[in-house]
């Protein structure tokens, strides 16, 4: 089957997109597939075999019979190419135009967990002009975070009442809504979820970093993380990890696939952090080697996720608009 994977991208994440569309090409030859690489630059051009391309609505991309958007961040797991490729009309993988804008933007998200009465850390959103003063009731240390942004980029540890402001300041130069979050004390567990209707979840791992938090640095440094598959938690908190993931990924209208991320506390409560539509997908990505821990080899995951791409389409198109 012909395969087209999209890979780079405008975010600050291109480089880690070129890293995951390269694995997925090459797990789907292994898988029998036939992919066809197309690689988006920094300023948005799109570029296959070295020639340009271009989408004409209503008449697919290249050819390709599913298209694979291993694109990560603004500009592409924002439901801004998802929307493309419905235009287009061709079969992707992962989530719709909603689900992918919906988890990409941090607030909205945690307003539908708090909606869902779902357990999660307590935080504010801010605007640039905000009086900051709500922040207090977190009390600190808190994170700040661009609303819209992935991989850690542009998120301040605020330890002292004099760092917020230029922290704030600094995730007001990314994006206009800002999120501050109460620090969670416990552990970081991540759990991968797959399919469409009746979605599957991963064994949860657990993420040990060597450093004081879970930074850029942390996630792409060789040895700044290590993923302990299963996670050192009791078996009813495993569980309930996993019950919720496929929950959280429900509630979003998730499909094809998410890594659903938690802190789990001593006493064994769960808090939901966020839902990834669109992970990092090298073979030693953690949703890939939660999956390997849970059976599913990496050219059988890509594989799976073709077909579900194909299977969503087919039922969409089966609607009356």
């Amino acid at each position: 089957m012909r395969v087209a994977v999209l890979a780079g991208g405008r975010s600050s994440e291109h480089e880690v997109s070129l890293a995951s569309g390269e694995a997925v090409r090459e797990g789907l030859v292994t898988a029998g597939h036939e992919p066809i690489a197309v690689e988006i630059a920094r300023d948005g051009r799109w570029r296959s075999g070295g020639a340009a391309v271009t989408v004409e609505p209503g008449g697919g991309l290249l050819d390709a019979e599913v298209v694979f958007p291993v694109l990560h961040g603004p500009f592409g797991e924002d439901g801004t190419v998802q929307g493309l490729l419905e235009i287009a009309d061709v079969p992707y993988v992962g989530a719709g135009v909603l689900a992918s804008a919906l988890c990409m933007d941090k607030v909205v998200f945690k307003d539908l967990m708090r909606v869902a009465e779902l357990p999660q850390v307590d935080y504010v959103p801010l605007r640039a002009g905000d009086d900051p003063e709500p922040v207090e009731r977190l009390g600190l240390p808190v994170f700040v975070k661009p609303a819209r942004l992935g991989s850690s980029v542009g998120i301040a540890k605020v330890a002292t009442p004099g760092e917020l402001v230029p922290a704030l300041a600094a995730a007001f130069e990314h994006d206009p809504l800002v999120i501050v979050e109460a620090m969670a004390h416990g552990l970081e567990i991540e759990c991968s979820v797959m399919g469409n209707g009746d979605p599957i979840a991963s064994q949860p791992g657990e993420i040990v970093v060597n450093a004081d938090w879970y930074d850029y640095d942390a996630k792409y440094r060789t040895g700044g993380m290590e993923l302990v598959v299963p996670a050192r938690i009791a078996p009813d908190t495993r569980e309930r990890v996993c019950s919720l993931a496929v929950e959280v990924y429900r509630r979003v209208g998730g499909a094809g696939l998410a890594r659903a991320d938690f802190f789990v506390a001593g006493d064994g409560q769960v808090l939901v952090n966020e839902l990834n539509t669109m992970p990092g997908f090298t073979a030693t990505s953690v949703f890939a080697k939660l999956f390997e821990a849970s059976g599913v080899a990496y050219p059988e995951l890509v594989d799976r996720l073709v077909g579900l791409a194909l299977e969503r389409y087919a039922r969409e198109r089966a609607y009356r608009f």
